[in-house]
This record gives C-alpha cells, sequence and structure tokens, in this order.
C-alpha cells in the first residue's frame, strides 16, 4: 500500500492470492470520486497519456491544454461532482425588492458556458415571469447575467 516505487509496485506480488478480495473490497469502500482521488497517482496519468482538453475557438478545435497531474485530477473529480454539471443556487427571489430571481453559480474553476446560461436565464425567465439573473465568474472576473424578457444584459460584480 505504502510502495511509492512504479517498478517495484508492477512486480509486487506476495503469493498471498488475496487480489480478488482487495478488489471487492475497494468496490465496497470507495465510490468513482473517492476511488480516483485515492488511487489514480501521477505515474499511471503519465503512463496512460491522460490529458485536460478543450475547445480552441480562435482555432475552431479540440486540443489538449494541459497534462499537469493535478489539473487531470482535478477535472476527472469535477467531472464526476454533479455529474459534470455546473452546480447553481437560489440566492434571492425578490432580488432588488423587484420580485426577480437571483442565481449564483458556485463556480469550481470552470466557467459557465455563456450560450448555455443565457438560453437558460431566458426558459427561467418564461416560467418566472420576472426578469433572472445570475451572479458567476466569466474569464476570473465577477459578472451578474441577466434576462428581463426582451433582452440579456452583463454587468461586473464583485463575485
Amino acid at each position: 500500500d505504502d510502495c511509492d516505487d512504479l517498478r517495484a509496485r508492477r512486480a509486487w506480488d506476495k503469493k498471498l492470492g488475496l487480489g480478488r478480495q482487495k478488489i471487492f473490497e475497494v468496490r465496497k469502500h470507495y465510490n468513482d470520486v473517492t476511488f480516483i482521488d485515492e488511487f489514480l497517482t501521477a505515474d499511471f496519468a503519465a503512463e496512460q497519456k491522460l490529458f485536460v482538453y478543450g475547445f480552441n475557438e480562435k482555432g475552431n478545435r479540440w486540443e489538449i491544454l494541459d497534462r499537469e497531474f493535478q489539473k487531470v485530477k482535478r477535472k476527472l473529480l469535477q467531472q464526476l461532482t454533479n455529474f459534470g454539471q455546473p452546480i447553481i443556487e437560489v440566492v434571492d427571489g425578490n432580488f432588488e425588492n423587484r420580485g426577480e430571481l437571483l442565481l449564483a453559480h458556485r463556480h469550481d474553476g470552470v466557467d459557465l458556458r455563456v450560450d448555455y446560461a443565457k438560453d437558460t436565464l431566458a426558459n427561467l425567465q418564461a416560467m418566472w415571469r420576472r426578469p433572472v439573473a445570475i451572479v458567476t465568474r466569466v474569464d476570473g472576473k465577477g459578472v451578474l447575467m441577466r434576462f428581463d424578457g426582451r433582452d440579456h444584459a452583463d454587468r461586473k460584480v464583485d463575485y
């Protein structure tokens, strides 16, 4: 369990026949998130050539963004938490004392897709029948995105 040498771990076999038992023990005590957090190693990530990818709008293509182990691990864990969907919370149902709905995006290092956010605000506004806003971060800056039923508007905020 505490062996840090990759070569020694690969050759590890005490001839105890406990491999199957260990597999079932891990399956019983770990879920996907805790398994990756506990057992994913930098050696394994490098050997399997794991990386973080994203869409480059300038080049209009998907490309590798990073191979650094902690970023790869963080991205894997983030995708499993809430199934990769952003966590949005209701902050106020009477925002600015006007019956407007205010939401907040729990920013975990991944920006909301602005096009999805705007579509979602429009759909929520149709149900709420009052303006709807969300506070989030875009490119590291706090932004309040709002839809009033006709127009989308953004303004900078501390967040």
